[in-house]
């Protein structure tokens, strides 16, 4: 499980430095994509798999369906780290994400997020605003804390 805050930077040449800890859960190969709310999504290849059956399965005759499976395998890369552990992301992926210099990953379950800081903690903000409105829409889904 991936959890956990960190700081980062990014280099000129795209490269960024991933958390040991969450080195070793991606494991040597693992996808890089677009993710919402213009962070990136990093998934060890495992987890991959089991999105790409659950996006498969979306009925093709919807576009809706279709924007979203475009729009997440488009922007998907497999990666690899280099020797001191970092990670280079494609321009178009930095792009979408804002990615410029100072970024945080983060650790949410089954995937790691990279975010630029300050995209971060304006998400951060909006949500911890909403955070207790949040939990109660959860508990609606029958969701215990």
């Amino acid at each position: 499980m991936f959890m956990g805050e960190f700081q980062h930077s990014i280099d000129d040449k795209g490269r960024i430095i991933i958390p040991a800890k969450f080195r070793d859960l991606l494991g040597t190969s693992f996808i890089v994509t677009r993710g919402l709310d213009n962070c990136l999504f990093v998934y060890p290849k495992d987890e991959w798999a089991i999105m790409e059956q659950k996006l498969k399965s979306l009925p093709l005759m919807k576009s809706d369906a279709r924007a979203f499976t475009r729009f997440f395998f488009s922007g998907a890369t497999e990666c690899e780290w280099d020797k001191q552990g970092r990670v280079n992301l494609p321009g178009n992926l930095r792009e979408f994400a804002k990615l410029e210099k100072e970024c945080v990953v983060i650790g949410v379950s089954s995937r790691v997020e990279i975010w630029s800081k300050e995209q971060w903690q304006n998400y951060y903000q909006q949500s911890e605003e909403a955070f207790n409105d949040i939990a109660e829409k959860l508990v609606d889904f029958d969701f215990d804390l």
